[in-house]
């Protein structure tokens, strides 16, 4: 969590910088901490001069210190963290804004290779059928052979109307392509879809919680009110959080002015802070359901949270990731900055999320939950049990089932990414979302270009029979036991072949969402997903029930629906997590 832009002012309260380390240090308790700063820090600088002075090779003395910082926040939590001047811009574009300026294409590196990955549509990229799977072999007549993702970005963004020159190699394609592009200013939207779904219900899916995401909900479910909904699901799965003020603001959209959404306390008093509604509300009475999943972390679960304190929502999805901690950035010396963890929040229950406890670390380091005997029971505002420490938890729990091992091989090998490249080198068109199905001939096709790749995997059960055999052998027993060991190897290589079968349907499913991509882009892809969403169905259940939708805000029981949501989970299988 960040608290809005706090890191573009200078921290005001008295800092001791260290000449040789440039470090600020602040906050002590000027007793006997500031003894034992003073001479830790002594002892870093004198050991760091006779490294330098005495280390048989040259050393580094930037990257030397950064790890030294780095070390030092990685013992506290994740989230606290030196910033030093070179990489502002890009900390900025991942935890602030949501503008840059480039050609709106992602790519990644593959065996050396410089992949485009992804295509934001309407971006000149796009524009200049630029593809998803083309190889980019130089920009701006630069080689790219070798080059890190990190330098390849830097040679992609830059000022607006600034002139992109790609040579790119297509698979169909004899020649390589010129592609001239000029750069706009690429604005990703923290609401990445907005629209009416099956049975009249508004649907908002927030990716993020960057700057204007309070004016993208509000703007977004001003324009769903239109058309007079039933209901209004919000999506914050895969949401990993932002800023802390935006997610206030969403939460006042559905709640009255005046009322507390959620509180931060830290060490530091005067940082402690109770974050009150200041708005009239858009919709207090429409039905409201948010879905959250593992990756809904941070302000996601803030809005989640309150929303289910204060019986405003019903939740449903699975249990959310558990990170109730709030960061603050300080300006330091020479342009860098620092992020630390000031405090916890609390929703309005008076619990707090947190699920990992990195204060009690185990001697190894490892980090551990909070212990079930430290698990608190909280009320929200009509009587209903709710628990601090292990995330938010569901009115409505959607068992997440494992994806199946050949899906995952098919998947992580890169195999349906390719084979979704290929098709739209060779098919100029799809039907719209809501007409396209991968049919039994499709995935034949499918079936057929697979021959010959690779797509092994190993299950659960061979590796089993594996380690059967070596402690077998090791027990002088392997003799005994090789025709029956013989025998079921034999069974399992035959089920694996069967897998494609199987699998089938699931598979489609990842191929679908793949190939939907590839011409509607992300719209494409999220509207696709709906026709298998489990959690958007359980919604959708919800709201068209409300007898069912206020017994649960009465607290009257969960209800469980099975199934698992596949294109979601292809969709994120390269997705970072923010937190």
């Amino acid at each position: 969590m960040r608290k809005g832009n706090a890191w573009l002012s200078r921290h005001k309260k008295p800092v001791l910088v260290c000449s040789i380390f440039l470090l600020g240090i602040t906050g002590w308790s000027f007793q006997d901490d500031l003894f034992q700063v003073a001479k830790n820090l002594d002892i870093f600088a004198t050991v760091y001069k006779e490294v330098n002075v005495n280390y048989v090779d040259e050393i580094n003395s930037t990257k030397l210190i950064k790890r030294g910082l780095d070390a030092m926040m990685e013992s506290l939590d994740p989230y606290t963290e030196f910033v030093p001047e070179s990489e502002i811009e890009d900390y900025k574009l991942h935890y602030i804004s949501t503008q840059y300026g480039g050609i709106g294409a992602g790519v990644y590196n593959r065996d050396n290779k410089v992949i485009i990955s992804q295509l934001f549509e309407g971006y000149p990229a796009q524009k200049a059928d630029v593809r998803v799977g083309d190889q980019v072999l130089k920009i701006n007549d630069v080689d790219l052979a070798g080059k890190k993702s990190e330098e390849v970005s830097t040679l992609l963004k830059g000022a607006k109307g600034g002139v992109v020159k790609l040579l790119i190699k297509r698979d169909n394609a004899a020649q390589p392509l010129v592609k001239n592009l000029l750069r706009e200013e690429i604005k990703q939207p923290n609401v990445s879809y907005h629209g009416m779904v099956k049975g009249g219900i508004g649907y908002i899916k927030l990716d993020k919680f960057l700057e204007n995401s309070g004016q993208e909900v509000q703007d977004a479910l001003l324009d769903l009110k239109k058309n007079n909904p039933k209901g209004i699901v919000l999506d914050l799965r895969y949401n990993g959080g932002g800023i802390l003020q935006e997610a206030v603001k969403i939460v006042n959209f559905f709640v009255p002015k005046g009322v507390e959404v959620v509180s931060q306390k830290g060490k530091v008093r005067e940082k402690n802070n109770i974050y009150i509604t200041q708005n009239t509300p858009i919709e207090t009475d429409l039905p409201l359901v948010v879905l959250v999943n593992n990756r809904s972390a941070s302000a996601s679960e803030i809005v989640a949270g309150a929303l289910q304190d204060l019986d405003r929502a019903v939740i449903i999805g699975q249990r959310s990731y558990g990170k109730g901690l709030v960061q603050q950035t300080f300006s330091m010396p020479y342009n860098s900055l620092v992020k630390i963890t000031i405090s916890k929040y609390y929703v309005p229950s008076g619990r707090c999320i947190q699920a990992l406890d990195y204060t009690n670390r185990k001697e190894d380091g490892s980090v551990v939950k909070v212990a079930d005997s430290l698990i608190h029971e909280f009320k929200t505002k009509s009587g209903r049990s709710v628990y601090d420490g292990s995330g938010i938890y569901p009115d409505v729990v959607v068992k997440q089932e494992p994806i199946a091992n050949i899906t995952k091989a098919l998947i992580t090998k890169m195999l349906v990414f390719n084979y979704a490249n290929q098709y739209r080198n060779t098919h100029n068109q799809l039907p719209s979302t809501e007409n396209f199905n991968v049919t039994d001939a499709d995935y034949a096709d499918f079936v057929k270009y697979l021959a010959g790749k690779d797509y092994s995997y190993s299950t659960q059960t061979e590796r089993l029979l594996a380690d059967l055999k070596v402690v077998a052998d090791h027990e002088k027993q392997l003799t005994e036991i090789k025709p029956e060991y013989d025998a079921l190897k034999s069974k399992l290589a035959i089920s694996k072949k069967n897998d494609l079968t199987q699998h089938q349907a699931e598979i489609k499913q990842i191929l679908e969402s793949e190939l939907v991509t590839r011409y509607y882009y992300e719209k494409g892809r999220i509207e696709d997903s709906f026709k298998t969403d489990k959690e958007l169905a359980a919604a959708a259940q919800v709201i068209q029930n409300r007898p069912e939708l206020a017994s649960i805000l009465k607290g009257e029981g969960n209800y469980k629906v099975i199934g698992k949501p596949i294109a979601a989970l292809a969709a994120k299988k390269s997705d970072s997590d923010e937190q």
